[in-house]
């Protein structure tokens, strides 16, 4: 049986992580030497952290899931917080828009039963804020909740590449989902 990483190896490897999520966002066929090089380390270190770029996209799954959860835990939902808790979690979960871009488009992530199940797990909260949004009227009922939260993760990961590309300002990026987000989905 392996033994927990350590507190330092594992801080480096979800460092490469985030860095191998960004560039495989750019170039979904980056090989492993490249990912190590935008990582700042040589080959033969990226392969002490992952054997195999099959297990590389593991890591990446649930690095993805362990950071976009972190942040969604720090959004707990009431009834009383329903109307702000959008907005709120939409400025937190701009700067993560690779995260959530690579939970909803990487194959891996989509056919590995443990990732596709703590993938469920982490919407759970967010479908819950579709639903009672839903049911008071505030959005429409006849839109699947599941549709709702695909496009909130396309329009995150899309601000998010927008930002880092300089098309729209850090500091407006989170009015602008908001508003595009709510008036998408606003009852009539």
């Amino acid at each position: 049986m392996k033994k927990e990483m350590s507190s330092m190896k594992q801080t480096r490897l979800n460092a490469i992580l985030d860095e191998a999520t960004k560039l495989l966002i750019e170039k979904p066929n980056a090989s492993m030497n490249d990912i190590a090089n935008a990582a700042g380390i040589g080959i033969a270190t990226l392969h002490r952290y992952v054997e195999s770029r099959e297990q590389l996209m593991i890591h990446l799954g649930f690095r993805a899931i362990e950071v976009v959860s972190e942040k969604i835990r720090e959004f707990p939902l009431t009834e009383e917080n329903c109307e702000e808790y959008f907005p709120n979690l939409i400025e937190a979960l701009i700067p993560l828009g690779d995260k959530i871009y690579f939970l909803g488009h990487d194959s891996s992530v989509n056919y590995n039963p443990d990732i596709e199940s703590a993938d469920q797990k982490l919407r759970e909260p967010v479908l819950e804020a579709v639903s009672m949004l839903q049911q008071s009227g505030y959005f429409r009922q006849d839109v699947n909740r599941n549709w709702i939260i695909d496009v909130l993760y396309s329009i995150l990961f899309l601000t998010w590449q927008q930002v880092a590309d300089g098309h729209i300002a850090r500091k407006s990026a989170a009015a602008l989902v908001v508003d595009t987000f709510y008036n998408g989905f606003k009852a009539r």
